[in-house]
């Protein structure tokens, strides 16, 4: 293969004829719907009467308002439920088909099952809840007002994962939905919802050497002539690489086209320190028409040895940070907007993290978007959780989400890892039979990219825990079961017992409710109603200082980033909620634990009192706490400086006692500051 040159930049403008227009067109459809939450099968009708249904903007899910509903705690109910069964959504689409192109219904993600009417013609189906997937509905148009009719079904399906978990399933039009127009020939639109190019970096020294592979479509009756002009830009614009090549494609036919660029003196994503984006621009130009797709490109390697170290370009790279559920708001369910997923990311970025586990579906693209920009690292695996159908059925709709999955998120450079699944509860001939086709697909579509399980539940040999390039485990000691300190032990004798496995801790955690305040706090009950914050930030304190230790766990993942709902749940201060977040589901409030991380992993100067809504005091005579980042802290009480303290470990703590009314306490470290009232009267409170 030939590598193509880099191009000065007085010699890189491409100058189209004056004929050729840019021709891909993509329409938001996110307005005008109107929907219903039942099965009206005759809604596929053109004639059928919708105006008794509710108006809905998308994005749109029909279990917003019953997901925090649990089980009654006074009778003993142990599992909350909500709506899983059928909607219909119907809209008018006025549009005037044009001669010799294509139009194509994008959705960004429905669940569980998806089909489509057009003017009451049958259209398709698509099986899975999480990834994007698309309708050529060019056949079924006329010219003027177009019936769009969807039905989606969130019920639990035996040949769909996930068949279980510990969430909510949401139905409904939950991510948005678009219109995309295409010449007949273009950048194929049926490749499992992915753009149709994959942008490869297949290396980074002495000069980067940039793979682009282009899936072309002729959507034509006859054979054509096509023109593929591939560009990388840099972040300001500037043409940096650049190639043209020429092919006949056959009419109906979809060709892979390979394209060969360098660069030298290239810039490097480099995660947190430096995550630099170049751009990738592909168009095909054919009949005078021209389609063009744009890709991230981070350029950047990724890699895990058998130290357990995890390898960005060659250099050792810590991989610590949090899970994250499907973003999700309490009264909007996973029906969010862009800005509110870009606040969760900020979130993360605030706190520290240098990557994130997507749990345990396929995220909005909204969320690799930001990860790529902030130099967070992803692992995002498919929704294969707790259970699996042995039927042949499952099988393939599985291995369908893991192509949906890598097609669709293969170019950002964000993506380390590809996920096979998280906790099977059984394995059996089928439960490995479905991990080792999941293993293949994922391998197959990208070679350049590890795999990795999160394993549970099982015993640590067990056959499931041995198809993914890495493990890792979900472990939650000082909590469900055990001590603090188990963790430390329970990895060491696994290194040692098998000291060629690449190990990491996908999830660890302890539940937290901001209205349950009690310090010091003694050990909880997870399933319990009593969670005390204080609880929570002392798990995490311990947990992380034994992960901390050892540097051949290659990753180390929270359960998890934000409070959620979850039907299973009846335990903390409400019913069906996952109260493990370091921050609650209204983002309003970042528990103490948050800050702890905050303490060991940011760079940016922070100070923070624990135990801020333990008020008013139960004893008169307390501990302060404070978590910082900085060489030195202070402490000013009531007016009065203390002697500051050089913190342990990022902790620093004073003994105080408190004086009748209020008592102000404020802690400082250099530049940056924090504090606290806490009221303490005698007649509530004690010594």
């Amino acid at each position: 293969m030939n590598w193509v040159r880099v191009m000065a930049v007085c010699t890189v403008l491409i100058v189209m004829p004056l004929t050729v227009l840019a021709q891909r067109v993509e329409t938001p459809l996110d307005d005008g719907w109107r929907f219903v939450r039942q099965d009206v099968p005759a809604a596929k009708d053109t004639e059928f009467d919708d105006t008794g249904w509710q108006a809905v903007t998308l994005p749109h899910t029909f279990n917003a308002g019953d997901a925090g509903s649990g089980g009654d705690k006074a009778r003993g109910e142990t599992e909350g439920s909500y709506y899983r069964g059928p909607g219909w959504y119907r809209r008018m689409l006025d549009l005037t088909p044009e001669a010799g192109r294509r139009y194509v219904l994008n959705f960004d993600g429905a669940a569980l099952v998806t089909e489509l009417w057009v003017n009451g013609q049958s259209i398709g189906r698509h099986d899975g809840g999480y990834a994007a997937f698309r309708f050529d509905i060019t056949p079924a148009l006329k010219p003027g007002k177009n019936l769009i009719a969807v039905r989606v079904d969130n019920r639990r399906f035996p040949h769909i994962a996930p068949l279980t978990g510990d969430f909510i399933v949401f139905g409904g039009l939950y991510r948005k939905v678009s219109l995309i127009s295409v010449p007949e020939a273009h950048i194929s639109l049926g490749d499992h919802g992915g753009p149709g190019i994959y942008v490869t970096t297949k290396a980074i020294a002495p000069k980067a050497m940039i793979g682009v592979k282009t899936l072309l479509t002729n959507d034509r009756a006859a054979p054509v002539k096509a023109t593929v002009s591939t560009r990388i830009l840099d972040a300001t614009g500037k043409v940096v690489a650049m190639g043209t090549t020429r092919h006949d494609l056959m009419a109906g036919q979809t060709l892979p086209v390979e394209t060969a660029l360098r660069i030298a003196r290239a810039r490097l994503w480099a995660g947190r320190a430096d995550p630099y984006l170049y751009r990738v621009e592909v168009s095909v130009t054919a009949n005078g028409r021209r389609d063009t797709v744009a890709a991230p490109l981070g350029i950047r390697t990724v890699a895990v040895d058998k130290t357990g170290t995890f390898r960005l370009n060659g250099k050792p790279y810590r991989i610590y940070g949090t899970n994250m559920q499907q973003p999700g708001r309490y009264g909007k369910g996973t029906a969010v907007s862009d800005a509110e997923i870009a606040e969760d990311m900020q979130i993360m970025d605030e706190m520290g993290v240098t990557a994130l586990r997507l749990a345990h579906m396929q995220h909005p693209k909204k969320v690799y978007e930001e990860a790529d920009r902030r130099g967070i690292l992803i692992t995002t695996e498919v929704p294969l959780v707790d259970e699996i159908d042995n039927s042949d059925a499952f099988r393939d709709t599985t291995v369908a989400q893991m192509r949906e999955l890598v097609a669709q998120n293969y170019n950002h450079p964000s993506v380390a890892t590809w996920g096979l699944g998280n906790e099977l509860r059984v394995s059996s001939p089928q439960s490995n039979a479905v991990l080792a086709g999941l293993q293949a697909t994922a391998k197959g579509m990208d070679p350049y990219r590890p795999t990795n399980y999160a394993h549970c539940c099982l015993d640590d040999n067990d056959a499931i825990a041995n198809h993914s390039d890495t493990i890792s485990y979900n472990r939650y000691f000082g909590w469900y079961w055990g001590e603090h300190a188990d963790m430390g032990k329970w990895a060491d004798d696994l290194h040692a017992k098998y000291p060629d496995r690449i190990l990491g801790v996908s999830e660890y955690g302890a539940g937290a409710s901001i209205k349950h305040q009690e310090d010091p706090p003694k050990r909880t009950v997870p399933q319990s109603y009593w969670h005390p914050e204080q609880y929570q930030a002392l798990y995490h304190e311990a947990n992380w200082r034994e992960l901390n230790k050892r540097p051949y766990l290659w990753s180390n993942f929270i359960w998890l980033a934000f409070d959620f709902p979850s039907f299973r749940r009846n335990e903390g201060d409400r019913p069906a909620i996952n109260d493990k977040g370091l921050v609650t589901e209204d983002r309003k409030v970042r528990k103490d634990a948050w800050y702890w991380y905050q303490a060991n992993w940011s760079e940016a100067p922070m100070v923070h009192i624990t135990s801020r809504r333990d008020t008013p005091k139960r004893a008169k005579f307390v501990t302060v706490k404070i978590y910082t980042n900085q060489p030195e802290v202070s402490l000013t009480f009531n007016g009065q400086r203390l002697s500051p303290k050089k913190p342990d470990d990022h902790i620093a703590t004073w003994d105080i006692e408190l004086i009748e009314g209020d008592n102000t306490v404020t802690a400082t470290a250099g530049a940056v500051t924090d504090s606290v009232v806490w009221q303490w009267t005698a007649r509530t409170g004690g010594l």
